[in-house]
């Protein structure tokens, strides 16, 4: 089913028609709607198929690229928000209910990687990211915790919201990152020397400097909202010529340029929450918004969420 839309893409500046961001899909089409709320879409290269999470509901649903078909991917789980692969294209997850980062084995059995900084629970992790070298990074905002329709009611025992990292190797959870109102997508630079993060609370998407050790520099705003009230950002992706894509709720899908500039949007008929490349050309833009699973094959490319060092697509 196609969405009938004439002004699928918006430009305001001429480099998003010369950079090819407007050619391809004249429309969106709806692939599923039906959720409560939806959120962290992942193509799944391995299976040919998108998972994402449909949060109030507390499911993870799956769409075939081959079928069409949709069904349930796992029922009671936690309440997912976001979702990536690592480095062995293995399925790890933000458990917004449970409160922790998990990542499924290739047998299935779940593994916690993250619940606890310094013996207190963690908020509500909401969106993942692997580095090259294994180590696992996730915002932790209290979405979760503010009522319970996407999570359960409690009290934050840290008290803020900050961005975290898991050590490949000790599995110690380390705060890299505070200072937010509430952080969300999250996604580093092609040569993983920075880590562009949103903050949903503030209307902005920082930029940090990314150390040799892991550690992070205070960094500095790369994009806001603005006079544009509707914006909202939430995750955030890199397309293959370093344009920064991100889901901005009611204002649709912002694109920009590699100056910080925005660029265009893409106009969508639903509030968007997250956004992720797939198809087996990487240029099939899947988009979870409110309802709804949608996607628009398009003339750019786009890169894995865990950069240029993580290749699942050879499985494809």
């Amino acid at each position: 089913m196609t969405q009938e839309r004439p002004a699928l893409y918006e430009s305001f500046d001429d480099r998003f028609r010369t950079g090819r961001c407007m050619n391809g899909d004249a429309a969106l089409e709806v692939l599923y709607t039906g959720c409560r709320w939806a959120e962290g879409p992942l193509y799944v290269p391995a299976w040919r198929q998108v998972v994402w999470s449909d949060i109030p509901n507390d499911r993870m649903l799956r769409w075939d690229e081959e079928t069409g078909a949709v069904g349930v991917f796992r029922r009671a789980a936690g309440h997912t928000n976001g979702n990536t692969l690592d480095r062995e294209g293995r399925l790890v997850t933000c458990e917004q209910g449970n409160r922790r980062v998990t990542r499924t084995e290739h047998d299935g059995t779940v593994t916690v990687l993250a619940s606890h900084w310094q013996g207190r629970r963690l908020n509500s992790p909401n969106d993942v990211t692997v580095k090259s070298d294994g180590s696992v990074w996730f915002s932790d905002p209290d979405f979760g915790i503010t009522s319970d329709y996407e999570g359960h009611r409690a009290e934050s025992e840290i008290g803020a919201n900050h961005v975290y990292r898991v050590d490949p190797v000790t599995g110690e959870v380390r705060l890299v990152a505070d200072g937010f109102r509430a952080p969300n997508g999250l996604v580093f630079s092609a040569d993983e020397r920075r880590l562009f993060v949103s903050d949903t609370g503030a209307g902005l998407i920082r930029v940090l400097g990314v150390r040799e050790d892991g550690t992070l520099t205070d960094g500095e705003v790369f994009a806001e909202a603005g006079a544009r009230a509707a914006a909202r950002f939430d995750n955030i992706r890199f397309d293959a010529d370093g344009r920064l894509w991100a889901a901005a709720m009611g204002d649709g899908v912002h694109c920009y340029d590699p100056d910080g500039t925005l660029i265009g949007r893409l106009d969508v008929p639903e509030a968007v929450a997250n956004i992720s490349w797939g198809g087996p050309k990487r240029n099939r833009l899947f988009l979870t918004a409110e309802t709804s699973l949608y996607s628009v094959v398009m003339g750019v490319t786009g890169t894995h969420p865990t950069g240029p060092g993580h290749r699942p697509w050879a499985t494809a």
